[in-house]
């Protein structure tokens, strides 16, 4: 588990850079007015998120904001070491704020079973509202089901569009819930919806991380419809097992 923690410094094209691990991701976004942080990992991996921000020469102190895709422990354990490493402005979609607030507990999946350190976002986003900084500008898409505020990051990058996929899955779900089956469905016709050169996403495996860090090539726009088509497939046929 450890090994999947240890956080990567990469350049990935123009001013977006990867500061996560083989599997939960992390991405540093830098500008000359201050940078943004995309995603905490889980509290083991804040350390190594700074680390790999200082190796690529650039300083925790100049983030300025944090984003997440997701309130859950693997994604947002971390935001309370990483606010006070960078005194960073937290801005969280509604939905996933009261439950980064309650430190992951009352999930309406998993209940109390992944808590992590409470910590307050600063800003409460809504669905198309957008974080600026040094002339780069991050649209917050909701994408619900996941999670309630399950949010998608689309942006520039080295001049191509970039989308950073919160997470189509629903892992032992209620999925006979016809209002979660509802949101799910509407999230995977915004993803289709969605300008995409540069695929990334919550987790390495969703967009193939260790491939594309292999061929210095993260350009896949291809992959990233085959990536959302296979998910709603793969989605369906979970919901037609309930």
């Amino acid at each position: 588990m450890l090994a999947c923690l240890l956080s990567i410094a990469l350049k990935i094209v123009g001013n977006l850079n990867y500061v996560g691990g083989e599997e939960i991701t992390s991405f540093l976004i830098t500008t000359p007015k201050g940078h943004v942080l995309i995603d905490a990992g889980p509290a083991e991996m804040a350390p190594e998120v700074l680390a790999s921000i200082r190796e690529l020469g650039f300083r925790p102190e100049d983030v300025k904001y944090l984003l997440n895709t997701q309130a859950h422990f693997d994604h947002a354990g971390g935001f309370a070491a990483l606010k006070k490493a960078t005194g960073a402005t937290l801005a969280v979609m509604e939905g996933d704020a009261e439950l980064m607030a309650r430190g992951g507990k009352g999930d309406f999946a998993f209940g109390d079973k992944f808590p992590y350190e409470p910590i307050k976002p600063d800003r409460i986003l809504h669905d198309g509202d957008t974080v600026e900084i040094g002339g780069t500008v991050l649209k917050a898409v909701l994408t619900p089901g996941h999670t309630r505020g399950c949010t998608t990051w689309t942006f520039k990058a080295g001049g191509r569009d970039a989308v950073d996929v919160c997470s189509p899955t629903a892992p032992d779900y209620d999925l006979s819930d016809q209002n979660l089956v509802a949101q799910f469905r509407k999230s995977f016709a915004i993803w289709r919806s969605l300008p995409c050169d540069i695929f990334l996403g919550s987790h390495g495996s969703f967009f193939n991380l260790k491939e594309k860090m292999a061929a210095k090539n993260f350009l896949d726009p291809k992959g990233y419809k085959r990536f959302i088509q296979a998910s709603q497939e793969s989605f369906e046929k979970q919901r037609a097992r309930k």
